[in-house]
């Protein structure tokens, strides 16, 4: 494969199974998670890269970039978080009064010899007397852990499966010196919140809007367009994605990658484990009207049909095996042909407050936006009254 085609990066929380069409452990019902299962995955989704820097590093030469040219401003204003808790008290003072040089990338190879850095993992080794970033990867934390801004925007205690939408993933990779004009350009058109999977398969540029990785138990198939489980797509991320040290294959996509030694599929049952622990959060009081989301439930059940197809606990219809066309949802149909599908499934509507913008393009910007599309392609002629009961109630779940 060409370097052109192969560089990119991670998508949703890193993999659980790699062979052909595989079966979901969680298919309709809630389960019981080990707790010490459900420790060691949170550890993998955190921290452990699938020695993926091999690609990072030996082929992409990501360390380079962020030794020369990586300050913590700069790190910040694309979208990387800092956890605050692995900082030491002292460094925090420092921080706070202005005694840190953010500007500095020599402070990024600390940061990340302290393991700061939301879903990267440097090795920091003593080079002529210096700190020295010899070693970077990727965690599944990069895409789908966020911050809760309680120190520093961008700084704070880590919020594990939040989708990261500050995160400008192609400006970040696009920094490589390996990287070829052609795919720079691709990558540079994202912007944050949007990565596109295929890209590096079929040379299309679709961004989608990164999903959030919480609220997946009993959820069957997690992915926009359906192509088979949460198993299935989360290694596909991250073998042909993060590029880790593992093995993957579908032949409906004509994709049969094979590592030896596979370091990826080992660890996937406990991060699995962790993924299905993460509820989804929940709003906080007075952030919605709730006499007006009791009248939006009435609604949303009758008159404005969405529970037809957001169906159940789950608010989806994708566990009955049910996918629809674009031309059904009012969607561009362009993402969905490059899947095994061609359609899109219902999206579950899991703490919509929390991570706009909606649809897989993102198109619609507010709840507001959803509300009128489907407004307008189902010919409900909703008043206006009606529109506000019906996104408060989107508000609340």
């Amino acid at each position: 494969m060409q370097l052109a085609s192969r560089i990119m990066v991670t998508l949703t929380a890193a993999a659980v199974v790699a062979c052909d069409h595989a079966t979901s452990t969680t298919p309709d019902e809630k389960i019981s998670l080990d707790p010490a299962l459900v420790a060691q995955g949170r550890d993998v989704f955190r921290f452990n890269t699938f020695e993926d820097e091999r690609f990072w590093t030996d082929t992409a030469r990501m360390h380079e970039v962020v030794q020369a040219a990586v300050s913590p401003a700069t790190a910040l204003a694309v979208g990387l978080k800092v956890d605050i808790d692995t900082i030491p008290q002292a460094v925090r003072d420092a921080i706070a009064g202005g005694k840190v040089d953010l500007t500095s990338p020599a402070t990024t190879v600390t940061l990340l010899k302290l393991g700061a850095v939301v879903g990267l993992k440097g090795t920091v080794q003593t080079v002529n007397g210096r700190d020295t970033l010899v070693r970077l990867g990727i965690t599944c934390a990069l895409c789908h852990s966020t911050v809760d801004n309680s120190f520093a925007p961008g700084i704070g205690h880590r919020l594990d499966g939040y989708p990261n939408h500050d995160l400008n993933v192609g400006a970040i990779v696009a920094l490589s010196p390996a990287i070829p004009a052609a795919l720079k350009a691709i990558l540079n058109s994202w912007g944050r919140g949007k990565y596109d999977p295929r890209t590096n398969f079929d040379g299309k540029n679709l961004p989608a809007v990164i999903p959030p990785a919480y609220g997946l138990s009993g959820v069957r198939r997690e992915i926009y367009t359906g192509d088979d489980t949460v198993s299935y797509w989360n290694a596909y991320v991250a073998v042909t994605q993060m590029h880790g040290q593992g093995s993957f294959r579908d032949s409906r996509l004509n994709i049969n990658i094979t590592k030896s030694p596979d370091v990826v599929t080992p660890l996937l049952p406990a991060l699995l484990a962790y993924q299905l622990s993460l509820a989804a959060p929940k709003p906080l009081a007075g952030t919605f009207d709730a006499t007006a989301a009791a009248r939006g439930k009435a609604l949303f059940d009758g008159t404005a049909r969405c529970s037809s197809c957001h169906a159940g606990d789950l608010f989806t219809d994708v566990n009955q095996g049910i996918l629809h066309s674009p031309a059904e949802v009012g969607q561009n149909p362009a993402y969905a042909l490059r899947s095994v599908t061609g359609k899109y499934r219902t999206t579950p509507l899991r703490a919509l407050f929390q991570h706009a913008p909606y649809f897989h393009d993102g198109s619609a910007a507010t709840l507001a936006a959803v509300v009128d599309h489907y407004d307008q392609l189902f010919a409900l002629h909703l008043t206006a009254q009606q529109k506000a009961d019906l996104i408060e109630y989107l508000k609340s779940l």
